[in-house]
């Protein structure tokens, strides 16, 4: 089965404090709203360089909520780049992280942020069954 889900959310990131590596940690707290609907906790690592417009993170967190109808868990890996001020981000579903009804979820997320509102497409397939 492959489908397509779209929807709005409202992220909180909290920094942390900073460890002996000197990148910047922060929690993440999401509330996903449309085609999922559901929460997310995560983790997320940010370094930042002496040249404007240039920095990159990596994140991690666990989606706990409904998909086509589907309820369970999965994680998605962010990898995020700006190069003086060319973003690029890539964010996927980690590979066998689905669990209850997500079983079996692989998929890709783009994230755009319109006026402020953070929106999400989520391009997604379940393994044959």
């Amino acid at each position: 089965m492959r489908g397509h889900a779209s929807g709005t959310f409202e992220v909180k990131l909290e920094p942390q404090p900073p460890d002996a590596s000197g990148l910047g940690r922060l929690t993440i707290v999401k509330t996903f709203q449309g085609d999922l609907e559901g929460t997310s906790e995560g983790q997320m690592l940010a370094a930042s360089t002496d040249t404007p417009g240039s920095a990159g993170y990596v994140a991690l967190e666990r989606v706990t909520g409904t998909l086509a109808g589907r309820s369970g868990t999965f994680v998605l890996q962010h990898s995020g780049t700006m190069n003086r001020g060319a973003a690029s981000l890539s964010v996927s579903v980690v590979p066998d992280s689905g669990t209850g009804e997500l079983t079996g979820l692989s998929g890709t997320l783009v994230i755009t942020i319109v006026e402020k509102q953070h929106r999400y497409a989520l391009d997604y397939s379940f393994a044959e069954e």
